[in-house]
């Protein structure tokens, strides 16, 4: 499991653990019952403190990504792709609502919205 940590952006190292390791189960690449390093051992190799990698596992246990057990370690849980695609539905939702907005305040017809995030979504990577 490889975490990248980035300097260059406004996002805290926690919620940067966080979020790569949700794609990670995402993508398939760990699965449920995968063994997740240890708080030490991740800290040890992102070099980052011990606190922080354990308040990005307590999001994750939070949000049904992980399960800790004491003694045995931190494994990837079995029920967290409804909830992290409907986590990214609701943030999907309110830029959608935003988009919206500003398309009508500024004249923008429906079909031109459409347009646009048909040709967003259709763009590749």
């Amino acid at each position: 499991m490889e975490i990248i940590i980035s300097s260059n952006t406004n996002k805290p190292i926690y919620e940067q653990i966080t979020s790569q390791i949700k794609a990670l189960i995402m993508s398939g690449e760990l699965q449920t019952g995968d063994p997740i390093p240890s708080m030490r051992a991740l800290a040890k190799s992102i070099h980052v403190s011990v606190i922080t990698v354990q308040r990005a596992y307590e999001d994750l246990q939070r949000d049904g990504f992980i399960e800790t057990t004491v003694g045995r370690g931190s494994f990837v849980s079995a029920q967290n792709k409804d909830f992290f695609q409907e986590e990214q539905q609701r943030k999907a939702e309110e830029h959608l609502q935003e988009a919206v907005y500003i398309a009508r305040t500024s004249g923008i017809s429906l079909g031109k919205l459409i347009e646009l995030l048909t040709m967003f979504y259709q763009e590749e990577e």
